[in-house]
């Protein structure tokens, strides 16, 4: 017999557990409403004006958005897409206040029977996204509570059409596409207001999981979810029968291309000039991603293409090497000279097997790299993590691949006016997106030696000097003889000072350093750009040991092409509002005076050495191989075991210099060749040098002065140098 009271006193307790449990929930609900987020900006990027990086020309050089979107007005998205999220992801979502209470209790019921489900509506989805940080990501009560309670003032605040329009705009669709419009660019290279019902339910369907249903990636899964997506439009009325047959049969074709994120051909530009914005404009009450700003730069774009094909165009030449070097297959055809080398050298040499037979050197690569890391967050322990990476071939592959890329940086700069005309950061922004102009610092090696003859001739010393070459040493401040070594020594032991420039004679720059003194050495460098790195006073500084970035090096030529006055690198001429109203003007007048930091007396004859260098020294191959007859000064460098490749070549009208390496400063160029600046960062210059004098982007006829009696030296030293090679004797 059924006790009827007992069944009473257990519905009885079992209401009013619930009631409790809804009482507590509710008082915690309450607890937690000052913890969510206000709602009340949630349509303020409708209105954002982004800010524009412009080129010389008025040109667009880059788009500062705080996220990659393009916002679209509900009117202009196909109601076709509409019904398709709604059909899919909320089909009650015109009825609900925010939530789904039927959608909620069902889903935690299916949940505590082991069937994990979803319940969050389009507004309760649209307030985790827009609020990532103050909601969370937590799989937990507290989460979902926050997220309900801020969808209920979403839908209090705005209307249904709103929230659609907020929600299309700001979704992710993977491949840092935010929101329909640059979805519909990504996937398909079409606005969405031209996107087909397949189109848009592929989309949609990809809302479920990008990674999962990446059509890129995931072709057949993506297929199939569309097909779920075109079902339930059927389902609810949104698309016939004879339509839906129709389009499931249809295969996705997609039409995919990563969109340009407003970088442009200058990417490493932009962002230099981003962290410069924000720097300026939030301390003025301005926000470089909303109020519309207009950026006028110094970039000049014909130069700055020309830079970027001739670091591409030099660099794959180059890594051709790196990879016979670290054993790595190129594939590639190489260039006359350097496909000889390398065959010449693969024959010769166990290149293949160098990356196998460094093993300290490889376990170090391992355990610096974040899947050996993750791998120990899991609980291996090393000597386990450290082994089942280097059993990994594709992990060891892509890890060579990584350290064994080549890198490169180039600048050029108006000595005139400072005023920065191509910046190349690196080969290719969506690989390597740290910047070798500004950012990075490594040794510069010889190409800082011209602030030693700088100093030296401002000193008085005279250029035609003789310096014994044999057996220089100098002691150092721990007490220990430092004794520089020269790659080639002169048939007598002598040189003068200007020839130790010209050959780049380390035993010459070592005495002059020891006579004039490394501190005045330091301020002159200083001086003339090297503004923002230490250099450390010391003899071996001129060698180029304290490492200082390209755009401080290139600057400090510029100083010294403009005989002898600093100007600033010029990044940006000019700041308006979005109405066009200057805010700050930082171009100066032409022919405006830059800051005196050389006698130009002085100026002129170390330009006189650095021609040299050019016209029969370490750097001539800008005349042999690169056939520039203009009146051209430079310097090549090379640190030591080949780590860095440096040149910088001045010219009347610009300065370009170039730096190559690796990231890591372990990998190196093993060839003595191709590992000198003379032979890697000088093709880089000469190939944009010689594209930017053929162009006429700087004038052929422009000329340096030259210092009094070196047009009569040069003469003699010519005809000297004719009858030796007429007598057949040697010269060095």
């Amino acid at each position: 017999m059924v006790d009827v009271k007992r069944l009473r006193r257990l519905a009885l307790w079992a209401a009013g557990a619930l009631l409790a449990g809804v009482l507590a929930l509710a008082a915690y609900a309450l607890v937690l409403l000052p913890f969510t987020p206000s709602v009340e900006g949630l349509l303020a990027a409708r209105d954002d004006k982004p800010s524009v990086l412009l080129a010389a020309d008025g040109s667009l050089l880059a788009t500062f958005r705080r996220t990659p979107r393009d916002w679209l007005p509900l009117e202009r998205i196909p109601p076709h897409v509409i019904d398709a999220l709604i059909a899919t992801e909320d089909h009650r979502f015109w009825e609900h206040p925010g939530v789904d209470w039927r959608r909620s209790l069902s889903s935690l019921a299916q949940t505590l029977g082991g069937d994990t489900q979803g319940g969050s509506t389009l507004t309760q989805q649209l307030a985790r996204n827009a609020f990532p940080v103050e909601i969370g990501r937590a799989r937990n009560a507290t989460r979902k509570l926050k997220e309900m309670i801020t969808a209920l003032k979403i839908e209090r605040r705005y209307s249904k059409r709103e929230i659609l329009e907020a929600y299309l705009n700001t979704v992710s669709f993977h491949y840092n596409a935010f929101g329909i419009e640059m979805a519909a660019r990504t996937y398909f290279d079409k606005p969405a207001a031209r996107l087909t019902v397949a189109e848009g339910a592929t989309l949609i369907g990809l809302l479920k999981g990008t990674r999962v249903y990446n059509p890129v990636l995931h072709p057949e899964r993506a297929r199939e979810r569309r097909n779920v997506v075109l079902a339930q439009m059927l389902k609810h009325g949104k698309l016939s029968r004879a339509d839906f047959e129709r389009l499931e049969a249809r295969p996705l074709r997609l039409d995919f291309e990563r969109q340009d994120l407003g970088q442009g051909i200058a990417p490493h530009f932009a962002e230099a000039v981003k962290r410069w914005l924000l720097g300026w404009a939030a301390p003025l009450g301005y926000d470089l991603y909303t109020d519309g700003l207009v950026v006028r730069s110094a970039i000049d774009p014909k130069l700055q293409r020309i830079a970027n094909q001739a670091v591409a165009r030099q660099l794959d030449a180059l890594q051709a090497v790196a990879d016979v070097e670290w054993g790595r297959e190129s594939g590639k055809l190489l260039a006359g000279g350097t496909r000889a080398y390398v065959a010449a050298r693969a024959r010769t040499e166990p290149f293949a097997h160098f990356w196998a037979t460094h093993a300290e050197l490889l376990d170090a690569f391992v355990r610096e790299s974040p899947e050996y890391a993750a791998l120990l967050d899991e609980g291996r322990n090393a000597a386990d993590a450290l082994a089942a990476l280097r059993a990994d071939t594709g992990f060891m592959q892509a890890l060579r691949e990584r350290k064994t890329r080549l890198e490169a940086g180039f600048v050029a700069i108006d000595p005139a006016s400072g005023a920065v005309r191509a910046w190349v950061g690196a080969r290719d922004h969506t690989l390597d997106a740290y910047d070798h102009v500004q950012r990075s610092r490594r040794q510069p090696g010889s190409t800082f030696k011209p602030f030693v003859y700088g100093a030296a001739l401002a000193a008085g010393m005279d250029p035609q000097r003789e310096f014994d070459t044999r057996g220089v040493s100098l002691r150092l401040s721990d007490g220990t003889l430092w004794k520089p070594r020269d790659m080639g020594a002169t048939p007598d032991g002598r040189s003068t000072l200007e020839d130790g420039l010209v050959f780049s004679r380390n035993s010459v720059t070592a005495q002059l350093i020891g006579e004039v003194g490394a501190d005045k050495v330091a301020t002159l460098a200083q001086r003339l750009g090297v503004r923002e790195s230490p250099l450390e006073a010391v003899p071996s500084l001129a060698l180029g040991t304290s490492p200082v970035s390209l755009l401080e090096m290139a600057s400090a030529y510029a100083s010294i092409a403009a005989q002898g006055e600093y100007r600033a690198p010029l990044l940006v001429t000019q700041v308006s509002d979005a109405n066009g109203k200057p805010l700050m003007q930082l171009a100066p007048p032409p022919g405006t005076s830059g800051e005196r930091v050389m006698d130009p007396a002085v100026a002129v004859q170390l330009i006189e050495l650095l021609r040299g260098a050019v016209n029969r020294g370490t750097g001539q191959g800008i005349r042999s191989a690169w056939g520039i007859t203009a009146d051209v000064a430079g310097k090549t460098g090379t640190t030591q075991n080949n780590t860095d490749g440096w040149f910088i070549l001045m010219q009347p009208q610009l300065v370009a210099g170039a730096w190559v390496g690796f990231n890591d400063a372990r990998v190196t160029l093993r060839s003595e060749y191709w590992g000198q600046g003379a032979h890697n960062a000088l093709n880089v210059v000469g190939d944009a040098m010689r594209a930017a004098l053929a162009q006429r982007i700087v004038d052929e006829r422009a000329e340096f002065p030259t210092p009094p009696g070196a047009g009569l030296r040069d003469f003699f030293r010519s005809a000297g140098e004719a009858l030796r090679r007429w007598f057949g004797g040697g010269v060095h």
